[in-house]
């Protein structure tokens, strides 16, 4: 009897970490998506009786200084923090990934001007770049959210100029040039979406750098403002209870942010791992 011997190599176990770190997001996602049903309380409910108070069955997470319950602002907070990067990556990927397709299959002096152009955009440190667009059209989470998005721009069209260098010297590029197709056609319906798994992996690694970025913001007074529950001011207004001995107003918001930040990276890499991302 001929025993046949299987070549394919067993398929890698997630490790622990992955698995902690989905089932986290997606209790975060799932709580967010439910607050209005599964928070206690409205978010801006005021109850001073309840000021700065502990743990307890009425407030499991305590309540901030004016008595509005942590849990609930955590919830509803998961919104704006979770949606916000969404966003703010969805406008760096599509100046991003328009600029770094164009350097990549021009070449020449055009790709010489993109890369002058990023050039100049990672002179400024990018905080400074965001606060100084903030300064011109003012505060608000929109305004954050567009200037993270430029801010991000440079980063993502030099990975993406990086991937369709390589994708542009594969033979499939010359067949559709043989065919007659245009450059703008084979880049839109060919180029992008055979690029789109390298950038999808490479903007999951930096969403949880966005999420910080956002809160960053908030915290200094430039993203949301009160009476937003975002989990950055929460940290921000939490900060004078430091003086009266309560950490909770400060640690409950700043907690959420790590370990959400965290579990993404945690993602991120595992995903840029099989996915074959490197870096730009």
């Amino acid at each position: 009897m001929t025993t046949v011997v299987s070549t394919l190599s067993p398929r890698p176990a997630r490790p622990l970490g992955y698995w902690l770190a989905s089932g986290f997001l997606g209790l975060v996602v799932a709580a967010a998506l439910l607050a209005p049903v599964v928070a206690p309380y409205e978010p801006d409910a005021v109850d001073f009786s309840a000021t700065l108070a502990p743990m307890s069955p009425g407030h499991p997470l305590g309540a901030d200084q004016s008595g509005r319950d942590l849990l609930t602002r955590v919830l509803y907070g998961a919104r704006t923090s979770l949606v916000g990067p969404l966003l703010l990556l969805a406008i760096a990927s599509v100046l991003g990934v328009a600029l770094g397709t164009l350097a990549a299959w021009h070449r020449g002096w055009v790709d010489t001007v993109v890369a002058r152009l990023t050039d100049v955009m990672y002179a400024f440190p990018g905080l400074l770049f965001v606060v100084l667009i903030v300064a011109v059209f003012g505060n608000g989470m929109t305004t954050a959210i567009v200037a993270l998005g430029l801010a991000y721009t440079p980063t993502i069209a030099r990975y993406t100029r990086s991937v369709a260098l390589g994708e542009c010297a594969k033979p499939y590029i010359d067949a559709y040039r043989v065919q007659g197709m245009g450059g703008f056609a084979i880049c839109v319906r060919h180029l992008v979406p055979n690029m789109a798994r390298a950038i999808v992996g490479y903007l999951v690694v930096l969403f949880g750098e966005g999420l910080m970025s956002l809160a960053t913001l908030s915290f200094l007074g430039f993203g949301a403002q009160p009476p937003s529950s975002d989990w950055g001011l929460m940290v921000k207004e939490g900060q004078p209870a430091i003086v009266q001995g309560a950490f909770l107003p400060v640690l409950v918001p700043g907690a959420a942010i790590a370990l959400v930040v965290v579990s993404f990276n945690v993602i991120g890499v595992r995903l840029a791992d099989r996915m074959g991302v490197r870096g730009a």
